[in-house]
């Protein structure tokens, strides 16, 4: 048995006490119940819980994953953002939909979601932007995400530039930072249980009805 295998298999899943569920409490809407997981999980101590996988499908069908960052939660959808020139950002361009995926093992809790992208406003990518540290400035004014990189030295020498610019003209801004919403057709709640007896709450779209609560098996 190689290293990997061993440690595959000592591992251990939830190594905490779990928080108990009761799916008849839950709201008519996903978002409320989001908001309270999402502050249950960072007063918990879970690290970095804004950090969701975003999935996406390319023009050929194929699926990419990735992890980003989320900017907000509130009526119009879930928020993130990238250039429009990023891998994320043709696909998003070519089929509008995707998936984001949370996972808060501290609490032993999922929240997966499916639905359209449609992106905000100009005035909203930057103030997107600009709310976020001159890092995360400095970052966007580099651009070129998902392009070939020929070097390190490359990437040094525009990072410092874009740094710098940043420092000097605070409302610097990239033209192709967008911001992009989600708004769910379907929001499922996973709360893990040590007995494998996981809780799953489906809440799914009806475009008559609204939002219709539904118990998966596990």
């Amino acid at each position: 048995m190689t290293d990997f295998d061993s440690t595959l298999r000592s591992l251990r899943v939830w190594d905490t006490d779990l928080p108990g569920f009761a799916p008849e409490t839950a709201p008519a809407e996903p978002l409320p119940l989001f908001h309270d997981w999402f502050v249950a999980a960072a007063r918990a101590g879970q690290t970095e819980p804004h950090t969701m996988s975003l999935a996406t499908v390319d023009e050929d069908g194929r699926p990419d994953v990735r992890t980003v960052m989320l900017h907000g939660a509130d009526e119009r959808g879930w928020h993130f953002a990238t250039h429009a020139t990023s891998a994320k950002g043709r696909q998003l361009a070519a089929r509008p939909e995707a998936a984001l995926g949370f996972y808060w093992p501290v609490q032993g809790r999922q929240v997966r979601l499916r639905g359209r992208v449609v992106t905000g406003t100009a005035g909203e990518a930057y103030d997107d932007l600009h709310a976020r540290s001159t890092g995360a400035v400095a970052s966007a004014l580099v651009g070129r995400q998902s392009e070939v990189l020929d070097s390190v030295e490359d990437l040094n020498r525009a990072s410092r530039a874009a740094w710098e610019r940043a420092q000097a003209e605070p409302g610097a801004h990239s033209p192709t930072w967008t911001l992009y919403v989600l708004q769910p057709s379907e929001v499922e709640f996973f709360q893990g249980d040590e007995q494998r007896r996981h809780l799953r709450l489906r809440y799914r779209l009806d475009e008559a009805s609204g939002w219709v609560r539904e118990l998966l098996w596990p």
